[in-house]
């Protein structure tokens, strides 16, 4: 009974330390952008490019790639450093990839280098950040942890600005409860080519995990114009089914990690820990008040011998 009682106490105090931590010091650990990110994200619609030799603007089946990745090494614990790679390719029927520059089928293609704080996801700058980085605002490639239901800032490279993204209601994707957010641009000056401006329209629209702040569905519609008002480009992607998929499954998985560690542990820590610590209490007053009464009772034994 003395083991049982100090294993209890024991058990008791180690759950009841776990409870206090999960509460006050996990969520600043786990509530954060994780430095291992890799993701790659497959878009898949129609698109026309003016050819500027022959005039042409067909529009055609297209296909984009986004691979994100976090530079480990550049980062710290209060921000991480991301390199995205991108492409719009026109879809002949092959496998699905980037392109070089000299590929006719080629619509656009871009690296994009920036840091964002783990917590909020807002773009900041850093130190490790490379001389030529574009300066970036707002939100960029995911939402805070514990996403409001209300306007964001989210950034636009074409905009060169963050814009206003605003909330429009909830949609489940492959199980998961969803918060849709959407913008749209119209008639904003940019530069199309050397030398050359022009204007873009656009109407971006991403769902959102809103316990981790990951995007797991996006797409655009957007436009290009020469100033005389001649279609550069046209570019209608949405990300398709089986990215959608991935994107969810890595939700549900971080949500769940999330659950466990601020919700069940907690719980399991405190209930746990006190139903411990009252057993362990029961069995040590137990125990006392049985040799309590083993010592009366050799007590009575003597006196009655004598």
């Amino acid at each position: 009974m003395k083991v049982l009682a100090r294993v209890l106490l024991g058990l008791g105090g180690f759950l009841l330390i776990a409870g206090i931590l999960a509460v006050s010091y996990a969520p600043g650990v786990v509530k954060k952008t994780p430095l291992d990110v890799d993701t790659t994200t497959i878009y898949e619609g129609q698109a026309a490019k003016l050819d500027p030799l022959t005039g042409d603007f067909e529009t055609r089946p297209a296909y984009a790639i986004r691979h994100t990745m976090a530079d480990s090494k550049k980062s710290g614990d209060d921000h991480v450093i991301m390199v995205e790679t991108a492409c719009a390719v026109f879809d002949t029927g092959g496998a699905q990839e980037c392109v070089n520059g000299n590929d006719p089928d080629l619509i656009t293609a871009s690296i994009d280098t920036f840091a964002e704080d783990r917590v909020s996801a807002e773009a900041v700058d850093d130190k490790n950040l490379p001389a030529d980085a574009v300066a970036h605002k707002g939100l960029i490639n995911k939402f805070p942890f514990d996403v409001a239901k209300k306007t964001y800032c989210f950034w636009d490279g074409d905009v060169g600005d963050c814009v206003d993204i605003d909330y429009q209601g909830t949609e489940t994707l492959f199980g998961l409860k969803t918060y849709k957010f959407s913008y749209t641009v119209k008639d904003v000056p940019i530069q199309i080519g050397e030398g050359i401006t022009g204007t873009y329209d656009n109407v971006v629209t991403v769902y959102v995990d809103p316990k981790t702040g990951s995007i797991v569905k996006s797409g655009q519609d957007q436009q290009q114009f020469l100033d005389d008002g001649t279609p550069v480009a046209d570019v209608v992607l949405t990300q398709t089914d089986d990215s959608v998929k991935d994107a969810v499954d890595e939700a549900k998985t971080a949500g769940t990690m999330l659950t466990i560690l601020l919700t069940v542990l907690p719980i399991v820590g405190f209930a746990g820990g006190i139903l411990c610590l009252l057993g362990g209490i029961a069995l040590v007053m137990r125990e006392r008040n049985d040799e309590s009464g083993t010592r009366v009772k050799e007590t009575e034994t003597v006196s009655l011998s004598k």
